[in-house]
């Protein structure tokens, strides 16, 4: 539950900043997830929190190798420990990234192939999937702060007058970050789908 700690005149400002807080952390998330769809473009973010087997434990290939992207179509990663390529390299294998490592013994270059028109519309589906994602969670947090509005409205803590003033804050802030998730969207289908 929210404490709402400062005075009503206060409370519209403060709600809208806490509303925008609160929803923005789902539109950072869907950044992150979008930013490990494959697009034509090597991306060291498709691989690097793959888990990894390794030391007894998993752990993010971030954590265990330096990846870089030397050209367009190839990630190249360097474990800093070199026991760690093959376990690296069956990770790789084992995702569901559909790619086929190339392991030198010190190194693991990835070779991006084009993709094929069904993999391009298969990543679209993933997109719009998490896209939707985000769209509940958004419409969650909407929820809470508008069952949070309703109470103070019941316990008198807020006037009729500014329980309806922080609804429409409350809608505003829902459909300006769900516009935000939606127009990123667009840009990365944009990305999968060119050639």
């Amino acid at each position: 539950m929210i404490d709402l700690s400062f005075s009503p005149a206060e409370q519209p400002h403060k709600l809208d900043e806490f509303i925008r807080q609160a929803m923005q952390e789902h539109i950072d998330y869907f950044d992150r997830e979008l930013s490990k769809l494959r697009t034509n473009r090597a991306n060291s973010a498709l691989v690097e929190d793959l888990m990894v087997s390794c030391y007894g434990s998993m752990m993010r290939l971030k954590d265990l190798a330096t990846i870089t992207t030397p050209d367009a179509q190839t990630i190249t990663i360097q474990p800093w420990d070199q026991t760690n390529v093959d376990a690296i390299e069956k990770a790789i294998t084992q995702s569901d990234l559909n790619l086929n490592p190339t392991n030198d013994g010190a190194h693991i270059r990835l070779n991006l192939p084009p993709m094929s028109a069904a993999r391009r519309e298969e990543l679209v589906k993933t997109l719009h999937k998490k896209l939707e994602d985000c769209r509940i969670a958004i419409r969650n947090e909407r929820k809470e702060f508008n069952n949070l509005i309703r109470d103070l409205e019941k316990a008198k803590a807020v006037s009729e007058d500014i329980a309806k003033r922080l609804q429409t804050l409350l809608q505003k802030a829902t459909d300006d970050l769900t516009q935000k998730a939606e127009s990123a969207a667009q840009r990365k289908e944009k990305e999968v789908l060119s050639v």
